[in-house]
C-alpha cells in the first residue's frame, strides 16, 4: 500500500492506494485531513513555544487517548496508542508538563508526526 496526499476543492485528504495485479484499486480519502487537527486544540500555539514534542516513532493510526487535553502527565506516561500493522503500541510522555494533542482519533500519521505538545 502507498500512501498520498491529494487536495480536492482545495481540501487535503490523506488516502491510501493498494496495487492488485494489473488493475487499479483506490482508497477512499479518509475523513480527517491533518489541517483540521490544529485548530481543535486552542491553547495549542503558546505550548509550542515553551513545550516539548511528542513525536510519532512509525507511521500508523491514532487508536485512542489514554490521557485528556489539558492534564497534566509525568515523564514516561503513557499518553495514546498508536496502531501500527495491528499490532498497540503506547506513546509515552517524554517530560513532565500540560498536554496539548495535535491528532485525533483514527487519523493516520507518519513517522516523526507530531502526536503533541507538552508544556
Amino acid at each position: 500500500m502507498r500512501n498520498f496526499i491529494i487536495t480536492v476543492d482545495g481540501k487535503r485528504y490523506e488516502v491510501g492506494v493498494e496495487e492488485v495485479g494489473a488493475e487499479s484499486a483506490t482508497a477512499p480519502a479518509a475523513a480527517k485531513p491533518a489541517a483540521s487537527a490544529a485548530p481543535a486544540a486552542a491553547p495549542a500555539p503558546a505550548a509550542v513555544k515553551n513545550g516539548k514534542e511528542v513525536l510519532s516513532p512509525f507511521p500508523g493510526i491514532v487508536k485512542n487517548f489514554l490521557v485528556k487535553e489539558g492534564d497534566t502527565v509525568k515523564k514516561d506516561q503513557p499518553i495514546l496508542v498508536l496502531e501500527a500493522m495491528k499490532m498497540d503500541s503506547d506513546i509515552t510522555a517524554p517530560c513532565d508538563g500540560v498536554i496539548s494533542f495535535r491528532v485525533t482519533k483514527g487519523m493516520n500519521v507518519e513517522s516523526d508526526a507530531v502526536l503533541a505538545v507538552i508544556g
